[in-house]
């Protein structure tokens, strides 16, 4: 582990042996840099008090709304008999 400006760095591989003293240290604070081979590549910090909810990202087209507002239900399994190819089983149910 070692300590700059941006944060304490720390190695994937030490995150994993202490993932809940991590965890536990950004909830203090603390900004953590993962790096793998001795570069960065993630951080884990506290989060933000401003930090967009799912409203909020929606709001500002971050991201897209379902369609469907129902829950999903799979579509009724189609019997199919055995041995044929799949490229024809398609054919035959796409008309």
């Amino acid at each position: 582990m070692s300590h700059n400006a941006r944060g304490t760095r720390l190695g994937v591989r030490e995150l994993r042996a202490t993932l809940a003293g991590s965890i536990r240290r950004a909830e203090a604070g603390e900004r953590l840099v993962v790096t793998s081979g001795g570069r960065p590549i993630a951080q884990l910090a506290p989060l933000d008090s401003e930090a967009s909810d799912l409203d909020g990202l929606l709001a500002s087209g971050a991201v897209v709304a379902p369609r469907r507002r129902s829950s999903f239900r799979p579509p009724q399994p189609v019997p199919v008999w055995a041995g044929l190819r799949l490229d024809q089983v398609l054919r035959e149910l796409r008309g």
